[in-house]
């Protein structure tokens, strides 16, 4: 079992495209169909990373450990609660409840 101290160094060494690989493995691999805008020219800004779909839908906005979100990001996650979405911001470190989320 890792540790938290080892988990934390390398959840703040994993940039946001291998975080975004490793959550759609573990997705596929739970069952979740995904989708992810591949080249968002053209799409309206901030529309979450990830779309996740089994027996709910869930919204995900990833980051690295240090990356920010924008205003356009912020604002699509707070219409996405206020019309009852499940809706995530995670990071790396996140790990643990990206699992429970998923399994």
């Amino acid at each position: 079992m890792m540790t938290a101290p080892l988990r934390t160094r390398i959840a703040d060494t994993i940039n946001e495209k291998l975080f975004q690989g490793l959550v759609t493995e573990y997705a596929g691999l739970n069952g979740w169909a995904t989708y992810h805008t591949r080249d968002s020219r053209g799409s309206d800004p901030g529309f979450p990373d990830l779309v996740l779909v089994r027996d709910r839908v869930i919204f995900a906005e990833l980051k690295a450990a240090r990356g920010r979100t924008t205003n356009d990001q912020r604002a699509w996650g707070s219409a996405l609660e206020a019309a009852g979405a499940i809706y995530y911001l995670w990071r790396p470190a996140d790990w643990p409840e990206i699992e429970t989320v998923l399994r």
